[in-house]
Protein backbone atom coordinates (compact mmCIF):
# COMPACT_ATOMS: atom_id res chain seq x y z
CA UNK A 1 0.00 0.00 0.00
CA UNK A 2 1.50 3.25 -1.08
CA UNK A 3 2.16 6.14 1.80
CA UNK A 4 3.37 2.89 4.10
CA UNK A 5 6.24 4.23 7.08
CA UNK A 6 7.66 1.89 9.75
CA UNK A 7 8.65 3.75 12.60
CA UNK A 8 10.82 2.21 15.43
CA UNK A 9 11.46 4.06 18.52
CA UNK A 10 13.77 1.86 20.47
CA UNK A 11 14.69 2.73 23.76
CA UNK A 12 16.72 -0.15 26.62
CA UNK A 13 13.74 -1.08 28.33
CA UNK A 14 11.15 -0.97 25.51
CA UNK A 15 10.89 -1.14 21.95
CA UNK A 16 7.67 0.29 20.03
CA UNK A 17 6.99 0.08 16.48
CA UNK A 18 4.04 2.00 14.59
CA UNK A 19 3.09 1.28 11.40
CA UNK A 20 1.80 4.02 9.50
CA UNK A 21 -0.58 4.46 5.88
CA UNK A 22 -0.73 7.79 4.50
CA UNK A 23 0.48 9.29 7.81
CA UNK A 24 -1.94 7.71 10.21
CA UNK A 25 -0.87 4.84 12.56
CA UNK A 26 -2.61 1.89 11.74
CA UNK A 27 -0.92 -0.39 13.95
CA UNK A 28 1.21 -0.56 17.18
CA UNK A 29 3.42 -3.13 18.67
CA UNK A 30 5.14 -3.00 22.19
CA UNK A 31 7.71 -5.48 23.26
CA UNK A 32 9.40 -5.05 26.61
CA UNK A 33 12.40 -6.45 27.81
CA UNK A 34 10.86 -7.84 31.00
CA UNK A 35 7.73 -8.90 29.76
CA UNK A 36 8.62 -9.70 25.85
CA UNK A 37 6.22 -11.99 23.77
CA UNK A 38 6.67 -15.26 23.05
CA UNK A 39 4.74 -16.38 19.95
CA UNK A 40 6.47 -18.29 17.60
CA UNK A 41 9.41 -19.48 20.12
CA UNK A 42 9.72 -23.67 20.16
CA UNK A 43 10.19 -25.43 23.08
CA UNK A 44 10.45 -28.69 24.42
CA UNK A 45 7.70 -29.22 26.94
CA UNK A 46 6.43 -32.48 29.13
CA UNK A 47 2.81 -33.50 29.03
CA UNK A 48 1.88 -32.26 32.49
CA UNK A 49 -1.74 -33.46 32.35
CA UNK A 50 -4.31 -35.25 29.81
CA UNK A 51 -7.92 -33.72 29.91
CA UNK A 52 -9.81 -36.03 28.15
CA UNK A 53 -13.28 -34.40 28.76
CA UNK A 54 -11.78 -30.96 27.07
CA UNK A 55 -10.00 -33.09 24.32
CA UNK A 56 -7.13 -30.96 25.53
CA UNK A 57 -3.77 -31.32 27.55
CA UNK A 58 -1.33 -28.62 29.75
CA UNK A 59 2.48 -28.92 29.23
CA UNK A 60 4.95 -27.35 30.98
CA UNK A 61 7.05 -25.78 29.29
CA UNK A 62 9.38 -23.69 31.81
CA UNK A 63 7.07 -20.92 32.17
CA UNK A 64 5.03 -19.97 35.14
CA UNK A 65 1.95 -21.01 33.79
CA UNK A 66 1.78 -24.38 32.39
CA UNK A 67 0.94 -23.86 28.43
CA UNK A 68 -2.42 -25.16 26.53
CA UNK A 69 -2.38 -27.88 23.87
CA UNK A 70 -5.73 -28.62 22.00
CA UNK A 71 -5.95 -32.39 20.14
CA UNK A 72 -6.64 -30.55 17.09
CA UNK A 73 -3.09 -28.97 17.66
CA UNK A 74 -1.28 -32.37 17.30
CA UNK A 75 -1.60 -33.97 14.56
CA UNK A 76 -1.73 -32.27 11.29
CA UNK A 77 -4.52 -31.07 9.13
CA UNK A 78 -6.11 -33.14 6.55
CA UNK A 79 -5.00 -31.85 3.07
CA UNK A 80 -7.57 -30.22 0.70
CA UNK A 81 -6.51 -29.53 -3.54
CA UNK A 82 -7.04 -25.78 -2.70
CA UNK A 83 -5.14 -24.25 -0.39
CA UNK A 84 -6.86 -20.96 -0.81
CA UNK A 85 -9.73 -22.36 0.64
CA UNK A 86 -8.50 -23.49 4.18
CA UNK A 87 -5.92 -20.56 4.81
CA UNK A 88 -5.87 -20.54 8.71
CA UNK A 89 -4.27 -17.17 10.35
CA UNK A 90 -0.39 -17.04 11.01
CA UNK A 91 1.08 -18.20 14.32
CA UNK A 92 3.29 -15.18 14.00
CA UNK A 93 1.78 -11.83 15.32
CA UNK A 94 3.22 -10.23 11.94
CA UNK A 95 2.83 -12.79 9.68
CA UNK A 96 -0.06 -12.03 6.77
CA UNK A 97 -3.34 -13.81 8.15
CA UNK A 98 -4.21 -16.04 5.11
CA UNK A 99 -0.81 -16.99 4.64
CA UNK A 100 -0.61 -20.41 6.24
CA UNK A 101 -2.77 -22.37 4.83
CA UNK A 102 -3.69 -25.98 6.78
CA UNK A 103 -0.96 -28.46 7.23
CA UNK A 104 -2.02 -32.27 5.90
CA UNK A 105 -1.02 -35.16 4.03
CA UNK A 106 0.66 -38.25 4.79
CA UNK A 107 -0.68 -38.09 8.66
CA UNK A 108 1.61 -40.41 10.31
CA UNK A 109 4.69 -39.68 7.91
CA UNK A 110 4.45 -35.81 8.87
CA UNK A 111 4.03 -37.17 12.14
CA UNK A 112 6.63 -38.87 13.04
CA UNK A 113 8.92 -36.71 10.79
CA UNK A 114 8.45 -33.64 12.70
CA UNK A 115 10.29 -34.80 15.66
CA UNK A 116 7.20 -33.65 17.71
CA UNK A 117 6.19 -36.88 20.14
CA UNK A 118 8.33 -39.78 21.13
CA UNK A 119 7.94 -43.02 19.86
CA UNK A 120 5.11 -43.72 22.41
CA UNK A 121 3.48 -41.23 20.64
CA UNK A 122 4.01 -42.37 17.18
CA UNK A 123 2.30 -46.01 18.30
CA UNK A 124 -0.62 -43.76 19.76
CA UNK A 125 -1.07 -41.47 17.42
CA UNK A 126 -2.60 -44.37 14.59
CA UNK A 127 -4.56 -46.43 16.52
CA UNK A 128 -5.99 -49.55 14.93
CA UNK A 129 -9.75 -48.97 15.22
CA UNK A 130 -9.77 -45.80 13.11
CA UNK A 131 -7.95 -44.21 10.32
CA UNK A 132 -9.98 -40.98 10.35
CA UNK A 133 -8.23 -37.77 12.19
CA UNK A 134 -11.46 -37.00 13.14
CA UNK A 135 -11.29 -40.11 15.46
CA UNK A 136 -8.27 -39.93 17.38
CA UNK A 137 -8.58 -38.68 20.87
CA UNK A 138 -6.01 -36.76 23.13
CA UNK A 139 -5.35 -39.56 25.14
CA UNK A 140 -4.86 -42.19 22.44
CA UNK A 141 -2.10 -39.52 21.30
CA UNK A 142 -0.24 -37.92 24.12
CA UNK A 143 0.03 -39.26 27.59
CA UNK A 144 1.50 -37.62 31.38
CA UNK A 145 5.08 -37.52 31.34
CA UNK A 146 5.36 -37.41 27.81
CA UNK A 147 8.30 -35.13 26.36
CA UNK A 148 7.21 -33.15 22.99
CA UNK A 149 8.26 -30.16 20.54
CA UNK A 150 5.51 -27.36 20.69
CA UNK A 151 5.21 -23.94 19.12
CA UNK A 152 4.05 -21.02 20.92
CA UNK A 153 0.60 -20.08 18.80
CA UNK A 154 -0.69 -17.35 21.51
CA UNK A 155 1.16 -15.49 24.36
CA UNK A 156 -0.91 -15.42 27.82
CA UNK A 157 -4.00 -13.93 27.38
CA UNK A 158 -5.43 -12.16 31.32
CA UNK A 159 -5.47 -15.64 33.59
CA UNK A 160 -5.04 -18.03 30.21
CA UNK A 161 -1.45 -19.63 29.75
CA UNK A 162 -0.13 -19.72 26.21
CA UNK A 163 -1.32 -21.61 23.35
CA UNK A 164 0.92 -24.14 22.11
CA UNK A 165 1.28 -26.67 18.75
CA UNK A 166 2.69 -29.46 17.64
CA UNK A 167 2.11 -28.49 14.30
CA UNK A 168 5.72 -26.09 13.76
CA UNK A 169 6.46 -22.82 11.56
CA UNK A 170 9.41 -21.58 10.71
CA UNK A 171 8.63 -18.17 9.33
CA UNK A 172 11.21 -16.65 6.70
CA UNK A 173 11.41 -13.79 4.46
CA UNK A 174 9.70 -14.74 1.66
CA UNK A 175 8.44 -18.09 2.68
CA UNK A 176 7.08 -20.02 5.55
CA UNK A 177 8.78 -23.37 6.15
CA UNK A 178 6.27 -26.25 7.71
CA UNK A 179 8.66 -29.98 8.13
CA UNK A 180 5.33 -31.25 9.32
CA UNK A 181 3.53 -30.58 6.69
CA UNK A 182 3.31 -32.34 2.69
CA UNK A 183 2.21 -29.11 1.44
CA UNK A 184 2.72 -26.11 -0.57
CA UNK A 185 0.62 -22.96 -0.57
CA UNK A 186 0.97 -19.43 -2.11
CA UNK A 187 -0.59 -16.36 -0.14
CA UNK A 188 -4.07 -15.45 -1.14
CA UNK A 189 -3.09 -11.58 -1.45
CA UNK A 190 -0.77 -12.67 -4.77
CA UNK A 191 -3.63 -12.47 -7.54
CA UNK A 192 -1.66 -13.00 -10.18
CA UNK A 193 -2.72 -16.86 -11.54
CA UNK A 194 0.72 -16.55 -13.81
CA UNK A 195 2.96 -15.50 -11.09
CA UNK A 196 1.11 -17.98 -8.46
CA UNK A 197 1.81 -21.00 -10.43
CA UNK A 198 5.48 -19.70 -11.28
CA UNK A 199 5.66 -19.28 -7.47
CA UNK A 200 3.74 -23.07 -7.04
CA UNK A 201 6.18 -24.82 -9.36
CA UNK A 202 9.46 -23.33 -7.99
CA UNK A 203 8.58 -23.94 -4.00
CA UNK A 204 7.91 -27.68 -5.36
CA UNK A 205 11.28 -28.26 -7.31
CA UNK A 206 12.87 -26.72 -4.03
CA UNK A 207 11.10 -28.22 -1.25
CA UNK A 208 12.62 -31.36 0.90
CA UNK A 209 10.21 -34.38 0.12
CA UNK A 210 7.49 -34.77 2.75
CA UNK A 211 7.39 -30.56 3.99
CA UNK A 212 5.86 -27.68 3.05
CA UNK A 213 6.09 -24.16 2.40
CA UNK A 214 3.60 -21.38 1.91
CA UNK A 215 4.75 -18.85 -0.08
CA UNK A 216 4.42 -14.89 1.82
CA UNK A 217 2.87 -11.71 -0.18
CA UNK A 218 6.43 -10.77 0.09
CA UNK A 219 7.28 -13.30 -2.26
CA UNK A 220 5.76 -11.95 -4.69
CA UNK A 221 8.12 -11.39 -8.50
CA UNK A 222 11.11 -12.89 -6.07
CA UNK A 223 13.67 -14.22 -8.10
CA UNK A 224 14.27 -18.41 -7.98
CA UNK A 225 17.85 -17.61 -6.22
CA UNK A 226 16.20 -15.51 -3.58
CA UNK A 227 13.58 -18.25 -3.21
CA UNK A 228 16.70 -20.83 -2.82
CA UNK A 229 18.18 -19.14 -0.62
CA UNK A 230 15.35 -18.31 1.79
CA UNK A 231 14.77 -22.68 1.73
CA UNK A 232 18.01 -23.44 2.51
CA UNK A 233 18.34 -21.10 5.64
CA UNK A 234 14.95 -22.69 6.97
CA UNK A 235 15.78 -26.36 6.64
CA UNK A 236 19.12 -25.37 8.03
CA UNK A 237 17.38 -24.07 11.05
CA UNK A 238 14.87 -26.68 11.24
CA UNK A 239 17.44 -29.79 11.72
CA UNK A 240 19.34 -27.21 13.59
CA UNK A 241 16.12 -27.36 15.87
CA UNK A 242 15.91 -31.12 15.89
CA UNK A 243 19.69 -31.55 17.25
CA UNK A 244 18.16 -29.54 20.05
CA UNK A 245 15.33 -31.20 21.09
CA UNK A 246 17.63 -34.56 20.66
CA UNK A 247 19.91 -33.83 23.29
CA UNK A 248 17.69 -30.97 25.51
CA UNK A 249 15.92 -31.74 28.60
CA UNK A 250 12.22 -30.81 28.93
CA UNK A 251 11.24 -28.51 29.58
CA UNK A 252 13.73 -26.37 27.76
CA UNK A 253 13.43 -23.61 25.60
CA UNK A 254 14.67 -24.99 21.85
CA UNK A 255 14.56 -21.86 19.66
CA UNK A 256 13.51 -18.40 20.43
CA UNK A 257 11.64 -16.29 17.65
CA UNK A 258 13.28 -13.03 16.56
CA UNK A 259 12.61 -10.14 18.63
CA UNK A 260 10.22 -7.35 17.90
CA UNK A 261 12.31 -4.67 15.74
CA UNK A 262 13.76 -7.90 13.69
CA UNK A 263 10.29 -9.79 13.64
CA UNK A 264 8.83 -6.31 12.22
CA UNK A 265 11.58 -5.39 9.55
CA UNK A 266 11.16 -9.43 8.57
CA UNK A 267 7.30 -9.10 8.19
CA UNK A 268 6.39 -5.76 7.54
CA UNK A 269 8.81 -3.88 5.91
CA UNK A 270 7.39 -5.04 2.25
CA UNK A 271 7.98 -2.95 -0.41
CA UNK A 272 4.80 -1.27 0.06
CA UNK A 273 6.59 0.58 2.80
CA UNK A 274 8.36 3.59 1.69
CA UNK A 275 10.78 4.34 4.48
CA UNK A 276 11.86 2.67 7.92
CA UNK A 277 12.41 4.85 10.67
CA UNK A 278 14.66 4.41 13.65
CA UNK A 279 16.15 6.38 16.41
CA UNK A 280 18.69 4.19 17.84
CA UNK A 281 21.88 3.57 16.40
CA UNK A 282 22.79 0.09 17.65
CA UNK A 283 19.03 -0.93 16.10
CA UNK A 284 19.71 0.98 13.13
CA UNK A 285 22.84 -0.87 13.04
CA UNK A 286 20.98 -4.02 13.00
CA UNK A 287 18.20 -4.10 11.03
CA UNK A 288 20.88 -2.55 8.15
CA UNK A 289 22.66 -5.79 8.73
CA UNK A 290 19.54 -7.84 8.61
CA UNK A 291 18.34 -6.65 5.66
CA UNK A 292 21.85 -7.10 3.79
CA UNK A 293 21.12 -10.55 4.29
CA UNK A 294 17.74 -10.76 2.04
CA UNK A 295 17.42 -7.30 0.42
CA UNK A 296 20.34 -5.17 0.27
CA UNK A 297 18.66 -2.45 -2.05
CA UNK A 298 16.22 -2.38 0.39
CA UNK A 299 18.84 -0.63 3.28
CA UNK A 300 18.96 2.71 1.59
CA UNK A 301 15.13 3.12 2.81
CA UNK A 302 15.92 2.41 6.46
CA UNK A 303 16.88 6.02 7.66
CA UNK A 304 18.27 6.78 11.18
CA UNK A 305 16.42 9.83 12.90
CA UNK A 306 18.64 11.86 14.80
CA UNK A 307 16.04 15.21 15.75
CA UNK A 308 15.76 16.52 19.22
CA UNK A 309 12.07 15.83 19.85
CA UNK A 310 11.00 12.32 20.78
CA UNK A 311 10.43 10.28 17.12
CA UNK A 312 7.01 9.24 18.22
CA UNK A 313 6.25 12.92 19.81
CA UNK A 314 7.25 14.47 16.49
CA UNK A 315 5.36 12.34 14.31
CA UNK A 316 2.51 12.73 16.61
CA UNK A 317 2.07 8.96 17.25
CA UNK A 318 1.90 9.50 21.37
CA UNK A 319 -0.70 11.40 20.72
CA UNK A 320 -2.56 8.39 18.96
CA UNK A 321 -1.64 5.76 21.88
CA UNK A 322 -3.52 8.26 24.21
CA UNK A 323 -6.26 8.16 21.98
CA UNK A 324 -6.10 4.53 21.70
CA UNK A 325 -6.65 4.11 25.46
CA UNK A 326 -9.85 6.18 25.46
CA UNK A 327 -13.05 4.71 26.38
CA UNK A 328 -15.01 7.53 24.02
CA UNK A 329 -13.83 8.36 20.81
CA UNK A 330 -15.21 11.58 19.21
CA UNK A 331 -16.19 11.26 15.29
CA UNK A 332 -15.51 14.50 13.36
CA UNK A 333 -19.27 15.18 12.93
CA UNK A 334 -19.57 15.21 16.23
CA UNK A 335 -20.82 11.86 16.58
CA UNK A 336 -19.01 9.47 19.00
CA UNK A 337 -18.21 5.68 20.32
CA UNK A 338 -17.86 4.05 23.04
CA UNK A 339 -15.71 0.85 23.72
CA UNK A 340 -16.18 -1.38 26.51
CA UNK A 341 -13.62 -4.50 26.66
CA UNK A 342 -14.68 -7.17 28.97
CA UNK A 343 -13.16 -10.53 29.62
CA UNK A 344 -13.83 -12.15 26.07
CA UNK A 345 -16.32 -9.60 24.86
CA UNK A 346 -15.59 -6.31 23.15
CA UNK A 347 -18.69 -3.69 22.88
CA UNK A 348 -18.85 -0.86 20.86
CA UNK A 349 -21.55 1.78 21.15
CA UNK A 350 -22.34 4.19 18.49
CA UNK A 351 -24.27 7.75 19.46
CA UNK A 352 -25.28 10.75 17.16
CA UNK A 353 -23.38 12.64 19.86
CA UNK A 354 -23.69 16.65 19.01
CA UNK A 355 -24.13 15.60 15.04
CA UNK A 356 -28.39 16.86 14.35
CA UNK A 357 -28.01 16.38 11.17
CA UNK A 358 -29.55 18.59 8.00
CA UNK A 359 -32.40 16.78 6.47
CA UNK A 360 -34.23 14.07 8.60
CA UNK A 361 -33.43 11.82 11.74
CA UNK A 362 -32.86 8.73 9.48
CA UNK A 363 -30.30 10.08 7.05
CA UNK A 364 -28.71 11.65 10.24
CA UNK A 365 -28.17 7.74 11.83
CA UNK A 366 -27.52 6.79 8.50
CA UNK A 367 -24.16 9.11 8.65
CA UNK A 368 -23.39 8.99 11.68
CA UNK A 369 -23.43 4.76 11.07
CA UNK A 370 -21.32 5.16 8.02
CA UNK A 371 -18.71 7.47 9.75
CA UNK A 372 -18.50 5.32 12.58
CA UNK A 373 -17.91 1.86 10.94
CA UNK A 374 -14.06 3.72 9.54
CA UNK A 375 -13.58 4.20 12.86
CA UNK A 376 -14.58 0.91 14.55
CA UNK A 377 -12.70 -0.98 12.46
CA UNK A 378 -9.34 1.43 12.50
CA UNK A 379 -9.71 1.09 16.63
CA UNK A 380 -9.86 -2.86 16.54
CA UNK A 381 -6.62 -2.79 14.26
CA UNK A 382 -4.77 0.43 16.42
CA UNK A 383 -5.77 -1.27 19.74
CA UNK A 384 -5.25 -4.94 18.80
CA UNK A 385 -8.74 -6.04 20.26
CA UNK A 386 -9.87 -9.89 19.14
CA UNK A 387 -12.12 -12.32 20.26
CA UNK A 388 -15.96 -11.89 20.11
CA UNK A 389 -17.19 -8.04 19.28
CA UNK A 390 -20.69 -6.63 19.36
CA UNK A 391 -21.38 -3.45 17.44
CA UNK A 392 -24.43 -1.53 18.58
CA UNK A 393 -25.52 1.31 15.18
CA UNK A 394 -27.56 3.34 16.05
CA UNK A 395 -31.48 1.87 15.09
CA UNK A 396 -31.89 2.12 11.08
CA UNK A 397 -35.63 1.74 9.86
CA UNK A 398 -34.32 1.06 6.06
CA UNK A 399 -32.99 -2.18 5.15
CA UNK A 400 -31.18 -0.43 2.21
CA UNK A 401 -29.42 1.97 4.89
CA UNK A 402 -28.51 -1.50 7.39
CA UNK A 403 -26.97 -3.11 4.19
CA UNK A 404 -25.03 0.00 3.34
CA UNK A 405 -23.87 0.36 6.83
CA UNK A 406 -22.52 -4.13 6.52
CA UNK A 407 -21.31 -3.41 3.41
CA UNK A 408 -18.99 -0.47 4.48
CA UNK A 409 -17.98 -1.99 7.53
CA UNK A 410 -17.12 -5.10 5.17
CA UNK A 411 -14.94 -3.07 2.49
CA UNK A 412 -13.15 -1.29 5.90
CA UNK A 413 -12.12 -4.92 7.08
CA UNK A 414 -10.36 -5.79 4.47
CA UNK A 415 -7.42 -3.76 5.32
CA UNK A 416 -7.24 -5.41 8.15
CA UNK A 417 -4.07 -8.13 8.50
CA UNK A 418 -6.19 -9.96 11.24
CA UNK A 419 -8.45 -12.57 10.40
CA UNK A 420 -12.69 -11.27 11.02
CA UNK A 421 -16.15 -12.90 10.52
CA UNK A 422 -18.66 -10.40 10.50
CA UNK A 423 -22.48 -11.30 10.85
CA UNK A 424 -25.22 -9.75 9.35
CA UNK A 425 -26.20 -6.84 10.57
CA UNK A 426 -29.49 -7.23 13.18
CA UNK A 427 -33.22 -5.00 12.70
CA UNK A 428 -31.92 -3.59 16.23
CA UNK A 429 -28.64 -2.20 14.88
CA UNK A 430 -26.28 -4.93 15.85
CA UNK A 431 -23.33 -6.10 14.57
CA UNK A 432 -21.64 -9.86 16.19
CA UNK A 433 -17.99 -10.33 14.64
CA UNK A 434 -15.41 -11.87 15.52
CA UNK A 435 -11.35 -11.11 15.50
CA UNK A 436 -8.40 -12.87 15.28
CA UNK A 437 -6.38 -12.38 18.83
CA UNK A 438 -2.79 -13.89 19.07
CA UNK A 439 -1.50 -11.19 21.82
CA UNK A 440 -2.66 -8.57 24.16
CA UNK A 441 -4.87 -5.60 23.45
CA UNK A 442 -3.23 -2.19 23.58
CA UNK A 443 -5.29 -1.47 26.41
CA UNK A 444 -4.36 -4.45 28.57
CA UNK A 445 -1.09 -4.11 27.29
CA UNK A 446 -0.28 -0.92 28.54
CA UNK A 447 -2.84 -0.40 31.56
CA UNK A 448 -3.79 -2.17 34.73
CA UNK A 449 -7.34 -2.14 36.61
CA UNK A 450 -7.67 0.95 38.79
CA UNK A 451 -6.70 0.27 42.51
CA UNK A 452 -9.41 2.81 43.37
CA UNK A 453 -12.49 1.23 41.73
CA UNK A 454 -10.99 -2.24 41.45
CA UNK A 455 -11.73 -2.15 37.58
CA UNK A 456 -15.23 -1.52 38.02
CA UNK A 457 -15.00 2.09 36.69
CA UNK A 458 -17.50 3.16 39.02
CA UNK A 459 -17.46 3.60 42.86
CA UNK A 460 -20.52 3.65 45.38
CA UNK A 461 -21.20 7.33 45.92
CA UNK A 462 -20.82 9.56 49.04
CA UNK A 463 -23.95 9.05 50.22
CA UNK A 464 -24.57 5.78 49.71
CA UNK A 465 -21.48 5.29 51.70
CA UNK A 466 -22.93 7.39 54.09
CA UNK A 467 -25.95 5.10 54.61
CA UNK A 468 -24.01 2.02 54.62
CA UNK A 469 -21.87 3.84 57.40
CA UNK A 470 -25.57 4.73 59.46
CA UNK A 471 -26.49 0.78 58.89
CA UNK A 472 -23.47 -0.44 60.35
CA UNK A 473 -23.58 1.61 63.58
CA UNK A 474 -27.20 0.53 63.90
CA UNK A 475 -26.29 -3.26 63.54
CA UNK A 476 -22.73 -2.86 65.20
CA UNK A 477 -23.95 -0.23 68.55
CA UNK A 478 -25.10 -2.98 70.81
CA UNK A 479 -22.37 -4.80 70.93
CA UNK A 480 -20.15 -1.85 71.68
CA UNK A 481 -20.09 -1.33 75.56
CA UNK A 482 -18.11 1.94 75.21
CA UNK A 483 -20.57 5.38 75.29
CA UNK A 484 -19.32 6.62 72.13
CA UNK A 485 -19.03 4.69 68.70
CA UNK A 486 -16.09 6.23 66.88
CA UNK A 487 -16.81 6.36 62.62
CA UNK A 488 -13.20 6.45 60.80
CA UNK A 489 -13.59 7.26 56.99
CA UNK A 490 -13.24 9.37 54.26
CA UNK A 491 -13.49 13.21 54.40
CA UNK A 492 -15.66 14.18 51.77
CA UNK A 493 -17.98 11.16 53.75
CA UNK A 494 -17.60 12.54 57.33
CA UNK A 495 -18.43 16.23 55.54
CA UNK A 496 -21.69 14.93 53.93
CA UNK A 497 -22.92 13.08 56.96
CA UNK A 498 -22.00 16.19 59.28
CA UNK A 499 -23.45 18.62 56.35
CA UNK A 500 -26.65 17.34 54.73
CA UNK A 501 -27.43 14.14 56.95
CA UNK A 502 -26.99 15.75 60.49
CA UNK A 503 -30.46 15.00 61.17
CA UNK A 504 -30.13 11.70 60.39
CA UNK A 505 -27.11 11.26 62.87
CA UNK A 506 -29.07 12.43 65.82
CA UNK A 507 -32.11 10.38 65.03
CA UNK A 508 -29.50 7.25 64.69
CA UNK A 509 -27.86 8.74 68.06
CA UNK A 510 -30.87 8.80 69.87
CA UNK A 511 -32.09 5.05 68.51
CA UNK A 512 -28.79 3.31 69.58
CA UNK A 513 -28.01 5.68 72.66
CA UNK A 514 -24.51 6.33 72.22
CA UNK A 515 -22.87 9.53 70.33
CA UNK A 516 -22.04 8.48 67.43
CA UNK A 517 -18.11 10.71 66.13
CA UNK A 518 -17.33 10.97 62.62
CA UNK A 519 -13.10 11.01 62.17
CA UNK A 520 -11.85 12.12 58.56
CA UNK A 521 -9.20 9.49 56.95
CA UNK A 522 -7.50 11.11 54.33
CA UNK A 523 -5.76 7.87 53.54
CA UNK A 524 -9.12 6.13 52.97
CA UNK A 525 -10.46 4.78 50.09
CA UNK A 526 -14.27 6.56 49.06
CA UNK A 527 -15.88 3.33 50.22
CA UNK A 528 -13.40 2.60 53.35
CA UNK A 529 -14.77 2.84 56.17
CA UNK A 530 -13.98 1.57 60.64
CA UNK A 531 -15.94 1.26 63.70
CA UNK A 532 -14.89 1.35 66.94
CA UNK A 533 -15.98 2.12 70.82
CA UNK A 534 -14.41 4.58 72.77
CA UNK A 535 -15.20 6.67 76.43
CA UNK A 536 -16.14 10.73 76.46
CA UNK A 537 -12.86 10.80 78.15
CA UNK A 538 -10.41 9.33 75.72
CA UNK A 539 -11.66 11.17 72.71
CA UNK A 540 -11.22 14.01 74.18
CA UNK A 541 -7.73 13.21 73.99
CA UNK A 542 -7.65 12.33 70.71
Amino acid sequence: MPGQQLVVNAERHETRVALLEDGVVVELFFERRKERGIVGNIYKGRVQRVLPGMQAAFVDVGLEKAAFLYVGDILPKTSHDDEDDEDKPSRHEHQEASETPSVGSDESGAFARSGALSSDADKAGKPERSSRRDDLRIEELIKEGQEIMVQVTKDAIGTKGVRVTCQVSLPGRHLVFMPTSNHVGISRRITDESERARLKEIVETLRPPGTGFVVRTAGEGVPLAKLQADVELLVATWKDIQVKVEKGRAPALIHPDLDLTLRCTRDLFTTDVEKLIVDDEATYQRITEFISSFNPAMSGAVELYKGVEPLFDQMGIEQEISRALARKVWLKSGGYIVIDQAEALCAIDVNTGRYVGKRNLEDTITKTNLEAVKEVAYQLRLRNMGGMIVIDFIDMDKQQNRDKVQTALGEELKKDRARTNVVRISELGLVEMTRQRVRESLGRMLTEPCFYCDGRGAIRSKLTVAYEVFRSVRRMAPTIKEKVVVVHCHPEVADLIYDQERDHLEELEHMVGKKVVMRARGSFHQEQYELFGTDEKTLNKA
